[in-house]
């Protein structure tokens, strides 16, 4: 660590999240009547951002939110939090972003993001965040904002020795010009797949193998990724070294209510441990805490759990101390 505490800068997206749960997911045409209503502040680098802080860290997030009454939202979150908004920029040119979320009676979601804002964030904005960046331990980045300012941040990030994480969600095809900046790639099964240029499942609607996620994984090093974490849900996650090693963390079992929000639990968390110097396989078994975590409340940011949590989780965790 550079600092007393772990230094995370999130550059990345806010979005405020309309959240419903109904039965099941409607079909064409279809109105169902729906229960839980919720609405609260999203978007992945936010949620990372808080989350982080959560745990421990000095989180700050670089940012583009609009001037209404949502962009508010995320203004009052950070101060509330602690989440550093040096190089939070407000706009007039666009709305803030917002999601619309459907939950089904598993806990499993549907999204429809409009990142409004989210989309004017620059190259431009990383480099007026170049002094913080170069004073983090680690930088996340997420594809929610455009891949040329992802990859303008995970180059700084390189640039001044902080280690570049990489939330590849929502998944897209990327140049090699990025995946080369990358020290962690943290994609799950889906976006994995859809990175190598393939449909997000297999035929007839399959998992992928781990065999095949390794493979998959082989892939994008060769292309430049350095590290990989490939999240499996409550299966845990795969990890592939540098050196093309590879290892299962085991996922940990809880009564889902929500998914929403998991996958940046885990993200993270991941980063926390990762900035306080802890090995890659003990920071990703700590970061299958938070997202399981995650999954046990409804609303995202409700869930994002403070490190003591994550730490009696851990301890109650048979035969694992925390």
């Amino acid at each position: 660590m550079r600092g007393m505490k772990p230094r995370i800068t999130v550059v990345g997206s806010f979005a405020v999240g309309l959240t419903m749960r109904a039965p099941r997911f409607p079909v064409k045409g279809e109105t169902l009547i729906g229960s839980d209503f919720d609405m609260g502040p999203g978007g992945k680098g936010s949620n990372q951002a808080v989350g982080a802080a959560r745990l421990g860290a000095e989180s700050h997030l670089v940012a583009v939110i609009g001037t209404d009454i949502f962009g508010d939202v995320g203004v009052n979150l950070y101060k509330q939090e602690g989440v550093g908004t040096t190089h939070l920029r407000r706009t007039a040119e666009r709305n803030t972003g917002v999601g619309f979320i459907i939950l089904n009676a598993e806990g499993d979601n549907e999204i429809v993001l409009d990142m409004g804002a989210n989309h004017l964030l620059s190259p431009a904005d990383v480099d007026g965040a170049e002094d913080l960046i170069a004073a983090s331990d680690v930088v996340i980045s997420v594809l929610e904002i455009s891949p040329a300012t992802a990859a303008h941040a995970m180059k700084a990030a390189r640039k001044h020795g902080a280690l570049s994480l990489l939330n590849p969600a929502p998944a897209q095809a990327l140049d090699d010009s990025l995946l080369s900046q990358v020290d962690v790639l943290t994609p799950n099964e889906s976006e994995l797949r859809i990175l190598c240029g393939l449909a997000p499942e297999g035929t007839g609607g399959s998992r992928t193998r781990p065999d095949e996620l390794i493979e998959l994984a082989h892939r994008l090093q060769k292309r430049g990724v350095r590290q990989l974490v490939v999240t499996r849900g409550g299966e845990g996650a795969l990890i592939v070294t540098a050196e093309g090693n590879t290892e299962h963390v085991a996922g940990q079992k809880v009564d889902v209510v929500d998914t929403t929000g998991a996958g940046d639990a885990f993200t993270c968390a991941l980063a926390v441990a990762l900035a306080e110097g802890r090995p890659l396989t003990e920071s990703v078994r700590f970061a299958t805490f938070a997202g399981a975590h995650a999954c046990t409340k409804l609303g995202v940011i409700p869930a994002l759990a403070r490190r003591a949590e994550v730490e009696r989780m851990m301890a109650g965790s048979k035969g694992h101390p925390a």
